[in-house]
């Protein structure tokens, strides 16, 4: 762009009558063919910024997530320095596939999300939706007892691709029903959605009002519901989708409750015959088969059953990220008679079941 320099007058007359060399005067720019523009906001039709454009990545309607039957809530492996181990968990979720698993829950519970910070969290979300995204449905637990968290997460977790999102009530620091529904309408928008209410955990239970508020968005895909079988029931007979939360339940949930299926830790070791309980129709003996693997996991808080059930089938390195620690020996010898009753065969992984040391197991607290 050209410019025309004009000297200031003032400033000439006083160089002139000085004896002293005066600075350079200041040059003024005339700019030709200029024109003003008025400053631009961003304009945000939606508030939450992936879902702004129907461009997002493997866009997913509750509709589709309410067709699945068999969930699995998988297990997040670890390396000896406490990382993940993406191609132990590469592994595992490749089986969980084979044997016609058809969605998992990542970074929940059971696969410890609560010891990750955000970061491992969403990039363990997007790692599973680029290597398994088109084979399975991929359901990120975003949820947290802070609503501003649960919105950047389930931002984050859309945005990466994930099909569906997890969402809890808020713990710890509860709050009113009204703010429950203040809490779950703020992520509603954003995708399909379960809502997962475990009292045992919260500390406080989703009343049928909470739900039946939730129920009016089109995204609630259905409910994670661990409460029992009678108000299993009284979503169901309401035509609100439940899984059972209970793998214990899940059969009787499934054939006498109307239950769509199941989200099942179980079925990180035994995904075929968690399959068949879904899908082959009411079987009290395969249920009654499985009662002592299920109960045996649940003796103590859920992973620890888990990830001492995976080191001992050699699928997993022995590493706990703590506060988690390997189930007694006692225990494990008794795992390994379990397997034996069921059927090696049955279980994920080719290595014979082992008691392990204690010294085998790795414990670390920073990572």
């Amino acid at each position: 762009m050209s410019a025309v320099y004009q000297q200031l007058p003032a400033l000439k007359r006083l160089r002139d009558s000085s004896s002293f060399p005066l600075a350079p005067p200041p040059l003024i720019y005339k700019r030709r063919n200029a024109r003003c523009r008025a400053p631009e906001a961003a304009v945000i039709p939606s508030f939450h910024l992936p879902m702004r454009s129907f461009e997002v990545k493997n866009r997913t309607f509750a509709e589709d997530i309410k067709a699945l039957r068999l969930i699995t809530a998988i297990k997040t492996p670890y390396l000896p320095d406490g990382r993940f181990d993406l191609e132990a968990y590469d592994s595992l979720v490749n089986t969980q596939i084979e044997n016609g698993v058809e969605g998992v829950i990542v970074g929940g519970t059971t696969g410890e999300g609560q010891l990750m910070s955000w970061d491992e969290h969403i990039m363990l979300i997007g790692h599973t939706v680029n290597c398994f995204g088109g084979s399975i449905k991929v359901i990120g637990n975003t949820g947290s007892n802070s609503t501003r968290e649960a919105i950047h997460a389930t931002e984050q977790g859309f945005a990466v691709g994930m099909h569906a999102a997890l969402h809890i009530n808020p713990y710890y620091g509860k709050t009113s029903l009204e703010g429950m529904i203040s809490h779950f309408d703020s992520v509603l928008p954003m995708g399909p959605t379960i809502i997962y209410n475990v009292p045992a955990r919260t500390g406080q239970d989703i009343p049928p009002s909470v739900i039946y508020a939730a129920a009016e968005s089109p995204n609630l895909a259905g409910v994670k519901e661990c409460v029992g079988n009678d108000r299993v029931e009284q979503y169901t007979s309401k035509g609100i989708v439940v899984w059972s939360g209970n793998d214990d339940q899940c059969h009787d949930s499934r054939w006498d409750h109307d239950a769509t299926g199941v989200i099942s830790v179980t079925s990180n070791l035994v995904p075929g015959l968690m399959r068949e309980l879904m899908f082959a129709g009411k079987n009290p003996t395969l249920n009654s088969k499985l009662m002592p693997l299920i109960e045996w996991l649940f003796k103590e808080p859920n992973p620890i059953g888990l990830n001492t059930a995976l080191a001992q089938l050699g699928v997993v390195r022995p590493v706990f990220r703590l506060p988690y620690v390997p189930l007694p020996l006692e225990k494990r010898v008794e795992f390994v008679n379990i397997v034996k009753e069921i059927g090696r065969q049955h279980f994920v992984g080719k290595r014979d079941v082992q008691v392990l040391d204690d010294d085998d197991f790795i414990l670390v607290g920073r990572y």
